[in-house]
């Protein structure tokens, strides 16, 4: 039994199987406060929820592991879906608007990078500037009021479902998986893991540090912009107010996943449970009637909880190095 459970374990991952625990307790919690949170249409509803965070914990879970960060995924996402909307309202065809709109997150994804490659800004206030803008601009383009979406391709991306699953839920399940086999099996996700861990170490090793960064803050601004457009379909509208604190729950999901806030450690399989646990919670507050300002305190406090989580994980790898570097020695 002791063999199963050590197999278990290296096959899952101590950390992965305590997040699977949380999820479990989440359920069974909210399940019991509310019976209808474990139907079937609730669950739907949980995973359409977190397609937005889970597309945005993507490009978060390279960033972070890369040692960076962006405060700006939900004043992009928001303003990508202004910008679809206006685009569409404007005669534009719906898939030259997704490519001017996915553009458009890319080169925010560019401005980022130039901030913290070229000037040499802190990842968390290079974005905090991008956040207020963008924010500012999607309000700009659209004079402050929501654009209504009346484009019949437009509408149907919202509510198109495969197999009973929204399309939005696949389209999340597809770039998850790809960016996973990125980061998993790929000389660029390797770079990725180099540049967090030690990035003198990793640009004396031929790798160019830079570049990585560029690439990684444009892959956040195309998950931005795919999940902004995406989000503006399902709610028939582009609203420049939309998707407020959307980096916050996508930040403590990847935290909460076993991506380490200090870089060079994670994987996409634990930002899947990290998203999958946040989004559980937050649906499982609003189905209990825990007044809004309390469920601000309890996201807080969740994100508390995934720093301090990722805190003890350091503490742990370090000491097992120190252990390691003395039995060598």
């Amino acid at each position: 039994m002791e063999k199963d459970k050590t197999k278990l374990r290296k096959l899952i991952g101590g950390d992965k199987l305590i997040l699977i625990a949380a999820i479990v307790v989440v359920f069974a919690l909210f399940t019991t406060l509310n019976k209808n949170f474990l139907s079937t249409t609730n669950l739907v509803n949980i995973l359409v929820a977190a397609s937005l965070v889970g597309l945005v914990a993507i490009g978060h879970t390279y960033l972070i592991i890369a040692g960076q960060n962006d405060l700006s995924p939900g004043s992009l996402a928001a303003f990508s879906g202004v910008l679809a909307a206006l685009l569409v309202s404007k005669g534009v065809n719906f898939f030259a608007a997704l490519v001017i709109t996915i553009i458009a997150g890319a080169l925010v994804g560019i401005l980022n990078a130039l901030m913290v490659n070229k000037i040499h800004l802190e990842a968390f206030i290079a974005t905090l500037v991008t956040q207020s803008v963008i924010r500012g601009f999607a309000y700009i383009i659209c004079g402050g009021k929501p654009i209504a979406i009346s484009n019949k391709t437009f509408i149907t991306i919202g509510k198109l479902r495969m197999a009973g699953i929204p399309f939005s839920v696949w389209i999340m399940l597809a770039a998850i998986a790809i960016s996973g086999f990125i980061l998993a099996k790929t000389k660029f996700g390797r770079s990725i893991y180099a540049i967090g861990g030690n990035r003198d170490a990793a640009r004396l090793a031929g790798l160019n540090p830079e570049r990585i960064v560029i690439t990684s803050f444009v892959m956040m601004g195309i998950m931005c912009a795919i999940g902004g457009t995406i989000f503006a379909a399902r709610m028939n509208s582009g609203q420049p107010a939309a998707n407020v604190n959307l980096e916050f729950d996508a930040i403590t999901a990847v935290i909460l996943g076993g991506v380490s806030f200090t870089g060079g450690v994670g994987s996409m399989g634990g930002t899947i449970l990290g998203v999958i646990l946040i989004q559980a919670f937050n649906t499982g507050l609003t189905m209990v009637n825990v007044p809004s300002f309390w469920q601000y305190v309890a996201k807080g406090l969740l994100l508390l909880f995934a720093l301090s989580s990722d805190f003890l994980r350091k503490k742990n790898r370090e000491k097992k190095l120190l252990e390691a570097s003395k039995k060598n020695g």
